[in-house]
């Protein structure tokens, strides 16, 4: 229905206002009732307060002689101006005082509406009235631009004059303004937005006005501008900025004028700062730093071509932000030593932001790289001079190596290496900037953070701002060479870099040694701390460098071992963490590439690079551990120790999955050798971690080991006895004797029994009777699988079942029985006799429930025979020898006395 947005945006306004206005007329009548009502209620008078107890008692005291002149009390000093008052002169007053005020009742819903929403929703209203009237009259061609310029200043003017008449009205008069819906202060603010719009229009859309006089009349409307909003108060502020910003959107032309445009933002940032400085009103500085940003996007859409307008509107912003803004520096509001304000560290970050978006528009264009260094150093030096600034240092760093990286990142580092020659700076885009101007500005850049960084210690009080001085100084330098090291050398080999690397870990480990003799301040320690932190990330770096790829893992986990060893020796809380941050990057890195070098891990099994690139993290986390334990248990080292386990753990099961399936460590599938080989590491390393949490006590080792073992129990039942079980696949066991059957579930029944041994006493019984009997499984299902080969051959899992089978099945478990009775005998161990009656009965279950149906002739007879002679002899055994009851001795008979 309606076409155009302005005009159905101006029409629902228009219906909010009239609903808003009936609403506000009621709300009135109301308040006049009531101050009628008051009004006509009668004055009482106060009753004269009664007598303090030290009064009562001064009544009490005879009259004091004419002779005595008493001395009078000291007067406060905040009371030493006051007018005395005779004592006959207190109870007049106290009659005549009026009655104290009536508590005002809490504003409701609707009054909250007529008295403010209204006069807010007017106040716009008149201000898009002004822009869509000349907006019509642009479209349909009614007047011409003399008279429309002419009729938006007058309309200006008259919004202005009725502002400032109801201003002095209201002051005249008995009725107080709401502060934050003062009516004369919205017409203001409305005539202050049309003035904007009128000379914007007037120089940006006709021509009447030359550069210089368009700047002189916007000049003057702000200043009058804050000059109005120092009367006004904050409402005019608020519509007017918002209106001045908003300007240039809904008065505009179709060829934009942008130095225009950034000329005319910069004296509405200049005024709106000015403003809020004088008033000190921090949402004000706020909302003209959002709305300056915003005005960044927009016009970065128009290509790279147009850098200078759009370098001229950061980098005005960002001085009128130091000098205006940030407290303690030049103009800006005073500030708290040692203490960090968010607004003006925020106002710098936020223009360096505009700049870095700038860089990245116009594909690093010479001038755009220029204006950003600029702002970066104007950024060190605001923050140098005042404390309030410290955090724009970090976000300058940060977004230095932004602009780096994406630099790196987007282009060919294939077209800019040239051995043997120099570096040309020819780049994807013609436009893309010189590779010489990116090295000479990196190299500023990480000598102006370093020296900076370094410089900065022992020059402020607090113990934050050193630490961001310091993290800056050594972050900057890293991740700048990190930057020119992948676009460049395009993360192959480069010696070059690695002198770098080396020469700058040389750097910050100077600047350590000197550090740590100062005289310890407030963020000292952790200034050392990090600049310890950059020698070793310098070194990791160099390895990197001049290695091949996959090292940086390497490098990582050893510079986490070094930061553990540094803290050994420079007590600082600081590297603990740093340490097990760096244990962490490791962890992520293998997330993202299990097999560290990609494809070029190698097809040898054991000696490929899985072993170097897990083996010597794994190596070097143990190493930690063990260095940091000595600073106690912390979270830092059951980091590190975590670590070290799953390195452990993740060496072996990635060595198993490589020897087995030929180099594919992605295979979706595994067999019988790869899960077998698996359950007896998972042992293996089970029994190591019990044996040694007994000595550490870690909670780490502890957790670790019952992993381990619950991952073996898993990989037990569901891969050797159900997935991977050679009775019900098709696979292919081997040799008569050394087979698979060894591997898969002898050589695992052995380390279980071994680990149920590891943790009896240590643990609670059920826990190592449960391990205890996965062997007894483990150890039955290698007997069984074993006499199945001898009968059927490599591939036991299809042929009939003979009788003769079934009869060796019955001698071997008896057998087995009574071997574990013997050992249980000769080692006194209550277990393995527990384990051979569980055996034994057993057998004794399959002889009556199998070999009963299914053995016939000699077999079946040999069968019973032979359990019974086994039972018998178990009896005689546990009688005679384990249970052996000695035989009482005869009782002498009794004799006579007399004998």
């Amino acid at each position: 229905m309606f076409e155009d947005p302005f005009t159905f945006f101006a029409l629902v306004i228009a219906i909010v206002a009239l609903i808003f206005a009936r609403k506000a007329m009621n709300q009135v009548a109301e308040l006049r009732r009531r101050v009628e009502a008051l009004q006509a209620m009668p004055a009482t008078a106060a009753a004269p307060p009664p007598l303090s107890p030290l009064e009562a008692f001064e009544r009490t005291l005879p009259p004091v002689s004419a002779e005595v002149t008493p001395t009078p009390p000291p007067i406060p000093a905040g009371v030493a101006s006051a007018t005395p008052i005779a004592p006959a002169e207190t109870n007049e007053q106290a009659a005549d005082a009026p009655p104290p005020p009536l508590p005002q009742p809490g504003r409701g819903f609707e009054e909250t509406i007529g008295t403010r929403w209204v006069v807010w929703v007017g106040g716009l209203t008149l201000a898009l009235g002004g822009f869509f009237m000349v907006k019509y009259s642009i479209e349909a061609d009614l007047l011409g631009p003399e008279v429309r310029v002419i009729l938006g200043g007058l309309f200006a003017l008259a919004l202005l004059l009725a502002g400032e008449w109801m201003r002095r009205k209201e002051s005249l008069s008995s009725i107080a303004a709401l502060p934050i819906a003062n009516i004369p202060a919205i017409l203001t603010a409305a005539g202050t937005a049309a003035a904007f719009a009128t000379v914007y229009a007037a120089y940006a859309l006709y021509g009447f006005l030359v550069p210089a006089t368009a700047f002189i009349l916007l000049a003057m409307v702000a200043l009058g501008t804050l000059a109005a909003a120092l009367l006004h108060g904050p409402a005019l502020a608020g519509l007017g900025i918002v209106g001045a910003f908003v300007t240039p959107i809904l008065v505009s032309s179709g060829k934009p004028d942008y130095w225009a445009l950034y000329v005319y933002l910069a004296i509405v940032t200049a005024a709106a700062f000015g403003l809020a400085r004088v008033r000190m009103w921090r949402w004000l500085a706020v909302t003209t730093i959002a709305f300056a940003l915003l005005w960044t996007f927009p016009c970065l859409q128009c290509g790279p071509e147009i850098v200078g307008p759009h370098a001229f509107h950061v980098l005005v912003g960002f001085v009128l932000a130091a000098l205006l803004v940030v407290c303690g520096f030049m103009f800006g509001p005073p500030a708290d030593a040692g203490e960090v304000e968010p607004i003006s560290s925020g106002s710098l970050a936020a223009y360096l932001l505009g700049a870095t978006l700038i860089v990245q528009n116009s594909f690093h264009a010479d001038t755009a790289m220029i204006v950003f260094g600029l702002m970066v150093a104007g950024s060190l030096l605001v923050a140098w001079r005042s404390d309030a600034a410290a955090g724009a240092v970090g976000a300058a760093a940060v977004l230095v190596f932004v602009v780096f990286a994406e630099w790196a990142i987007r282009a060919n580092p294939d077209m800019l290496v040239l051995p043997g020659g120099p570096l040309q700076g020819i780049g994807p885009n013609p436009t893309d900037g010189s590779v010489s101007l990116h090295l000479i500005s990196a190299a500023i850049f990480a000598a102006g953070f370093g020296i900076a960084g370094f410089m900065a210690q022992g020059r402020f009080t607090g113990p934050v701002i050193p630490v961001i001085w310091s993290a800056a100084a050594v972050f900057t330098p890293l991740a700048l060479l990190v930057a020119l090291y992948a676009r460049i050398a395009h993360l192959d080999r480069s010696i070059p870099f690695a002198i770098v690397a080396v020469l700058l870990a040389a750097a910050n480990a100077a600047a350590t040694e000197i550090l740590s003799k100062r005289e310890d301040r407030p963020g000292l320690q952790a200034a050392i701390a990090l600049f310890a932190t950059g020698t070793l990330a310098a070194l990791a770096l160099a390895l990197t460098f001049a290695l091949e790829k996959g090292w940086l893992t390497i490098a990582l986990a050893l510079m986490s071992a070094g930061t553990a060893w540094i803290s050994t020796q420079r007590p600082i809380a600081f590297l603990r963490t740093l340490a097990a941050l760096l244990a962490g990057i490791v962890v992520l890195r293998i997330g993202y590439e299990p097999r560290i070098v990609g494809q070029a891990v190698g097809t040898t099994p054991i000696f490929n690079w899985l072993l170097w690139g897990y083996g010597i993290p794994a190596a070097s986390f143990w190493a930690g551990s063990i260095l940091l334990r000595r600073g106690g248990d912390d979270g830092p080292l059951r980091t590190v120790e975590s670590a070290a386990i799953l390195f452990t753990v993740l060496l072996a099961f990635m060595q198993i999955r490589h020897a087995v399936n030929h180099g594919d460590v992605y295979r979706a599938s595994a067999g019988l050798t790869e899960v077998a080989l698996q359950v007896c590491v998972a042992l293996a390393m089970a029994i190591g971690l019990e044996r040694l949490r007994i000595r550490t006590g870690s909670v780490i080792h502890n957790a670790g080991a019952i992993l381990l073992t619950a991952f073996a129990g898993l990989a037990t039942v569901f891969g050797l006895l159900l997935f991977e079980n050679p009775m019900l696949q098709w696979i292919d066991i081997g040799g008569i004797v050394i087979n698979l059957l060894l591997l898969g579930y002898a050589l695992p029944a052995v380390l279980a029994l071994l680990l149920s041994y590891a943790v009896a006493g240590r643990r609670p019984v059920a826990y190592a009777n449960t391990i205890a009997g996965a062997a007894l499984v483990l150890a039955l299902a290698y007997v069984t699988f074993q006499i199945r080969r001898i009968y059927h051959g490599p591939t036991i899992a299809t042929g009939p079942t003979t009788g003769a089978e079934q009869y060796t099945y019955s001698i071997a478990y008896l057998a087995f029985g009574v071997a574990l009775l013997g050992i249980g005998i000769i080692f006194n161990s209550q277990r393995a006799r527990l384990a051979s009656a569980v055996v034994i009965g057993l057998t004794i279950l399959k002889a009556f429930l199998i070999d009963m149906s299914t053995l016939t002739g000699v077999y079946r007879a040999l069968s019973f025979m032979c359990l019974g002679l086994v039972l018998v002899a178990i009896g005689w055994l546990y009688q005679r020898i384990l249970f052996r009851r000695q035989a009482l001795p005869p009782v002498a008979p009794a004799t006579s006395a007399g004998g």
